[in-house]
């Protein structure tokens, strides 16, 4: 099933994108990331580049009071094992109990029937925003009507793939950002997805942060790119890239609609 943009996608500002950026800098927002196991050292590094503070813990007795004490909570599906199982549900009910945001990645649904229950019921309870690619779409949703309910009750999606698409209630965006080498490189996909959170503890508009978030950590991967010489040396020059990122580095390099 394909996301299909609507006749109200909004046009989309480097200006924008940086003022979301600089107050993230400013803020410094905490993140509470429950991440897969593969993914938690680059997360919580992308998000000290970026400006924001990670925390990280899934111990049953003390995740609730990371989640509520944070500013945005991001869940990663990507090792959903026995502890991850018992967390999430307590952060979830602690974020969205202080009114904090709650991004959603459900990584790898399409293999897993029990993982994509476990995700349908996370939906049910209340998301504010889900990155996922199209084969994950397609596992969670049989049909559109179940997309338009849930973008229709307030939930943000961000499809990424070769062109990434933002769909809500409000402003949908196109995004076309991004470089094939980040895809050499594991856990870029799930770190993304900590930025969305820390973009969303900053702007209310969950549409309008994912975009910026989006086009923010996809200009850094480009100009990581850039400078580096392989996988290798793409993840150092990747953080760099979120640390020093300029509005002449978005008005370089944003293409978006």
């Amino acid at each position: 099933m394909n996301l299909s943009v609507a006749a109200s996608t909004a046009p989309l500002a480097a200006v924008t994108v940086h003022d979301l950026l600089q107050r993230v800098r400013q803020k410094s927002p905490r993140v509470h990331a429950i991440t897969n196991a593969v993914a938690q050292n680059f997360t919580a590094n992308v998000l000290l580049a970026l400006g924001a503070v990670p925390s990280m813990t899934v111990a049953e007795d003390e995740v609730a009071g990371f989640a509520a004490s944070a500013d945005a909570l991001l869940v990663n599906l990507g090792t959903l094992d026995a502890s991850r199982r018992v967390a999430i549900p307590l952060a979830v009910q602690a974020a969205r109990a202080a009114g904090h945001p709650v991004c959603l990645d459900p990584v790898f649904v399409n293999r897993s029937p029990v993982r994509c229950a476990f995700a349908g019921k996370l939906l049910a309870d209340g998301a504010d925003l889900v990155r996922l690619n199209a084969p994950e779409l397609e596992a969670l949703f049989p049909d559109r009507d179940s997309v338009e309910k849930l973008i229709a009750g307030g939930t943000v999606f961000a499809v990424t793939g070769a062109e990434d698409k933002i769909e809500s209630r409000g402003g949908d965006f196109r995004l076309m950002n991004g470089h094939a080498l980040m895809a050499r490189v594991t856990a870029t996909g799930c770190a993304g997805g900590s930025v969305l959170a820390a973009f969303a503890s900053v702007e209310p508009d969950r549409a309008l942060a994912a975009a910026c978030g989006l086009s923010v950590f996809n200009i850094a991967g480009e100009m990581a790119a850039a400078r580096a010489g392989g996988p290798g040396t793409l993840v150092p020059e990747l953080l760099d890239a979120l640390y020093a990122m300029s509005l002449g580095d978005i008005e370089a390099r944003l293409k978006a609609a």
